[in-house]
């Protein structure tokens, strides 16, 4: 297996880390998994879509997800979202009842984000692969290094980047975040564990947006 190509504005920063020892490694465990028949997810050429879908130079908001997802046909290498005709995950149900109650938009029928993608919003996770069926099962091999290089790419290249830190996972990745330069908006995760806990009323999609507007940045169309 080789990595699939990632778009340009990433890859002149990013090209360098294929060449160090944690990379190497991680794709020699991603080649070795595949060689012994294991399924991992998403197929390998949509592990960088968040980067490929959102460029560097038009990232506006950045979501930090966990994993990918773990069950079939569903990881397409976009934090929260599923393929089109997938079932919509609960945690994306979740993030769709804030937004109603947030903007009063309809629940989408799809839980596919390519659409925000397309808007400016990295939908990026901790690590980009999985293993069928095993949630968790790709962690501390590499990706939380080089995904970390990614958020800091945001943080000093970009500025007026609203980033929401949902849940504690997402907040330990973006604790170097400079908020002088950002706009760092918290709340719980959107899980169905959590999301009672501050996630639902935290009216992150309007602040983001009256944020934007008042950078003279366009606002996305949650």
């Amino acid at each position: 297996m080789k990595f699939p190509e990632i778009h340009s504005s990433w890859f002149k920063y990013l090209n360098t880390e294929f060449e160090k020892d944690y990379m190497k490694n991680l794709q020699s465990f991603l080649n070795s998994e595949m060689k012994s028949g294991k399924t991992i997810y998403p197929r390998v050429g949509d592990i960088f879509n968040a980067l490929n879908y959102t460029p560097l130079n038009k990232v506006k908001v950045v979501i930090i997800g966990q994993d990918p997802y773990h069950g079939p046909d569903q990881a397409h290498g976009l934090s929260f979202s599923v393929q089109p005709g997938v079932k919509t995950p609960p945690s994306l149900v979740n993030i769709y009842k804030e937004i109603k109650q947030d903007l009063g938009k309809e629940i989408p029928s799809d839980g596919y984000l390519e659409r925000w993608a397309k808007q400016g919003v990295l939908l990026l996770n901790n690590v980009l692969t999985v293993e069928a069926h095993l949630a968790a099962s790709h962690q501390k091999k590499g990706w939380e290094q080089f995904t970390d290089v990614v958020v800091d790419l945001v943080n000093s290249k970009k500025e007026n980047v609203v980033f929401l830190l949902w849940g504690s996972h997402a907040q330990k990745k973006g604790a170097n975040i400079d908020s002088e330069k950002h706009l760092i908006l918290k709340s719980p995760h959107p899980s169905p564990l959590s999301a009672h806990r501050g996630f639902f009323g935290c009216r992150h999609f309007s602040k983001t947006n009256k944020y934007l507007e008042s950078n003279q940045i366009d606002q996305i169309s949650w």
